[in-house]
C-alpha cells in the first residue's frame, strides 16, 4: 500500500483534526496538525472574510514549511445579528473564551428573539495550497436554528445550541458519521475533493 499524503491542517484545534482526518480517510491522505510543528509562526486570523483568513493560512504555512497545506475558517452567522459572530466566532465571548462562555453570550443576545426569527447557517470556507501552485478554494455551509437551550455532548464549538430541522437534532447530538454527511466541514470538504479530482 502507498503511503498516505500528508497535508499540514493550518489549526491546533484537535477537534477539527479529527473531523478532517475522517473526511480525508478515503483519498488515503493524512491531515497533521499545526501541533507538530514547534517552530511555525502563529498566524493572526485578522480578515474580514472566511475566505481571506483561510487563504492567509494556508499561504503562509505553507510558504513556511514547503508542504501542501489546508487553512479553514469557518464560523456562525446568525440573521437575527445581522450575521454575527461570523469571523469571531471562535472570540465572541473575549479572545481567550472556552466554547461555552461563547455560545451562552449568543444565547443571551437571542433571549427575546421568536424561535422562527432564529435562523442561521455555519459556514466553513477552505484553502488548499501546494507549493507553486494557484490555491483551490472550496465552501460549504448548513442551515439551522439556535436553540434555546443546550443538547448533546459531541463536536465542539456552537454544536450544542445549533438545532437541525431537517433531522430534528443539535448538531452536538449527531455521531461522528451522521455529523460529516451534513456539518458545514463535511460539504466544504465535498466540494475541495470535486475540485481537486
Amino acid at each position: 500500500m502507498s503511503e498516505r499524503k500528508k497535508v499540514v491542517l493550518a489549526t491546533r484545534n484537535q477537534g477539527k483534526v479529527k473531523e478532517f482526518n475522517r473526511l480525508f480517510a478515503d483519498l488515503g491522505w493524512e491531515g497533521i496538525s499545526l501541533a507538530e510543528f514547534e517552530e511555525v509562526p502563529e498566524v493572526v486570523e485578522d480578515k474580514e472574510t472566511f475566505e481571506a483568513n483561510a487563504l492567509k493560512k494556508a499561504i503562509t504555512i505553507s510558504t513556511y514549511l514547503n508542504l501542501p497545506a489546508m487553512g479553514d475558517d469557518s464560523g456562525l452567522e446568525v440573521d437575527a445579528l445581522d450575521g454575527r459572530p461570523g469571523v469571531y466566532s471562535a472570540r465572541y465571548a473575549g479572545e481567550d473564551a472556552t466554547d461555552e462562555q461563547n455560545w451562552r453570550k449568543l444565547l443571551t443576545e437571542l433571549e427575546s428573539v421568536p424561535m422562527e426569527q432564529r435562523t442561521a447557517r455555519f459556514r466553513c470556507t477552505l484553502a488548499f495550497v501546494v507549493p507553486g501552485c494557484d490555491p483551490i478554494i472550496a465552501t460549504g455551509s448548513c442551515e439551522g436554528l439556535i436553540a434555546r437551550e443546550a443538547k448533546g455532548t459531541n463536536g465542539f464549538g456552537y454544536d450544542p445550541v445549533f438545532y437541525i430541522p431537517e433531522i430534528e437534532k443539535m448538531m452536538a447530538q449527531l455521531l461522528p458519521d451522521e455529523k460529516n454527511q451534513l456539518s458545514h466541514r463535511a460539504r466544504a470538504m465535498h466540494h475541495l475533493l470535486q475540485k481537486l479530482q
